[in-house]
């Protein structure tokens, strides 16, 4: 749920086929999507006074990154990062904090969960053995 890399790496130590790896991934990466879509803002409040109390600066380097992609893409571009770059919860709550609906967080993480998960499970699956082999 926390790391989408975990997913494939996981279902190929389980000896689990493809496919029920590639759709536990999805539906892990989706738990994440509902509960932080529902939480979301209510989240990044808490985080942002945390951050206030300890006089952490508002925006750093990365913060900066997720507005760019924000404002080219929206919720599409977050949605498709999400699994490489950010976490799902990060990206729940960020698609949540620039006023996406929930709707829109759930069609958009649905397409980008079963795309990573179907690339990163192939890869695993089919060149996990090879780079074993080498360690």
């Amino acid at each position: 749920m926390v790391k989408f890399f975990g997913g494939p790496v996981t279902g190929a130590t389980l000896g689990l086929s493809y496919m029920e790896s590639v759709l536990l991934t999805v539906a892990g990466m989706m738990t994440s999507v509902i509960i932080f879509s529902i939480v979301g803002r209510a989240f990044s409040k808490r985080v942002s006074t945390m951050r206030r109390a300890k006089r952490k600066p508002i925006f750093s380097k990365k913060n900066r990154r997720v507005v760019q992609i924000w404002k080219r893409f929206g919720v599409t571009g977050v949605a498709f990062l999400t699994p490489i770059l950010l976490t799902p919860i990060f990206g729940t709550v960020v698609a949540a904090l620039f006023g996406a609906s929930r709707k829109h967080i759930f069609i958009h993480m649905l397409w980008s969960a079963i795309f990573w998960s179907a690339l990163l499970n192939f890869m695993v699956f089919e060149f996990g053995n090879i780079a074993s082999s080498l360690f």
